[in-house]
């Protein structure tokens, strides 16, 4: 019989198997990236993976200068032997600490986070960086001086020694102990623009008398800068003429990375814990005479990179939790998810499956047409 409204196509159009076939594909190419870390292709891979290997070399830097000194490690508490792991309780310790945390951020890969945290803002070559650092997280402090150093970038370092349970709390092994190695090593070269003794009003009120001493004597051997200021905004204020004078202008300062729970860069105000972890770009009110070096640098529009709360960092990026051993650099959770996060990939793909079954619908319908006015 013939068709009413003239030939039959020498060639049918595609069938919905076919497009539901390309589909299949375009979720395979999607979990194939999703399961499969960032590779050489990738611009950015190569970098987090030099920022991974630096913190791994670091770590072996510091690890040997601990030993060095006759300091043994704790198999116990640092199984994975990094040497950054302190002790439940010294002189210097300031307060209570979660040794899983602690052992969560020695992974080497975590620099390679900071890496990407750093590109997300466009950093460049020269770019100042302001890090606050306590020493309760000193890999954390290692690892954002990895990316600084594989990107170029500039370092305004303000850090704190009195350190939380299983930090840099081992009086001969402090965080100006573990600074002072990666000098030595040429890991880093730049001064700290200011050291403090930390912990309670950042003047070491919660530690004894003696390991208060034992801080200031070691702050007057290194020669370092040092202030005690027990009042909230005045102690503010001194660290943001610091880091505007160590970078020039506040032009120059692209970023804040605010490593653990010092008390001059939270400030005293309970809305600081809302912040998330890791980066932070939205702007908000500083607090009054409550709030920190946070909230000041936020007031300036500046971006928070907040490394604290490792638990919850390593939920929303990837980073293995308490891992045994540490995964190697390069090899960790975090390369895939941080891929999958990747707007050009997850757009590009998004307008891929759109198409397809955009596609596929249309074959429908014109396939359904096709059939209402096609004789049986």
């Amino acid at each position: 019989m013939k068709r009413r409204w003239g030939k039959w196509p020498k060639k049918e159009p595609a069938s919905p198997l076919a497009l539901a076939l390309l589909g299949c594909l375009a979720l395979v190419h999607l979990l194939f990236l999703w399961f499969f870390p960032v590779g050489n292709n990738n611009s950015l891979g190569p970098k987090m993976l030099e920022a991974a290997n630096e913190m791994a070399r670091a770590v072996k830097l510091i690890k040997d200068c601990r030993l060095e000194a006759g300091l043994p490690l704790n198999p116990s508490d640092d199984p994975n032997g990094t040497g950054l792991i302190g002790v439940r309780r010294s002189i210097i310790t300031t307060t209570l600490g979660n040794l899983e945390a602690k052992r969560t951020s020695t992974n080497p890969n975590l620099a390679a986070l900071m890496v990407y945290f750093f590109d997300c803002l466009h950093l460049q070559p020269g770019d100042g960086v302001a890090i606050g650092a306590s020493a309760s997280f000193p890999a954390a402090l290692v690892a954002t001086l990895a990316a600084v150093r594989v990107l170029k970038l500039k370092p305004l370092i303000i850090f704190s020694l009195g350190a939380s349970q299983w930090g840099a709390n081992i009086p001969q092994f402090t965080l100006a102990h573990i600074y002072q190695c990666l000098q030595r090593s040429n890991f880093v070269q730049e001064e700290p623009l200011a050291v403090t003794l930390g912990g309670e009003r950042d003047a070491g009120l919660d530690m004894p008398s003696e390991g208060r001493d034992l801080l200031r004597r070691q702050i007057i051997a290194t020669g370092w800068y040092s202030f005690r200021e027990p009042n909230l905004a005045a102690n503010v204020a001194r660290r943001l003429s610091l880091y505007q004078e160590g970078a020039g202008s506040w032009e120059k300062i692209k970023v804040f990375v605010n490593i653990g729970g010092s008390y001059a860069n939270l400030g005293i105000d309970a809305r600081v814990l809302s912040l998330r972890p890791g980066l932070n770009r939205g702007a908000f009110s500083f607090f009054g005479n409550r709030g920190g070096v946070i909230q000041a640098m936020a007031a300036r529009h500046i971006p928070i990179i907040h490394l604290l709360y490792f638990r919850g960092l390593a939920a929303e990026y990837g980073l293995e939790w308490d891992p045994l051993p540490l995964p190697p650099p390069g090899k960790s959770r975090l390369f895939r998810e941080l891929r999958f996060r990747d707007k050009r990939f997850f757009w590009l793909n998004l307008i891929y499956l759109s198409l397809v079954f955009l596609g596929g619908v249309g074959q429908l319908i014109k396939n359904y047409r096709r059939d209402l006015i096609t004789p049986r």
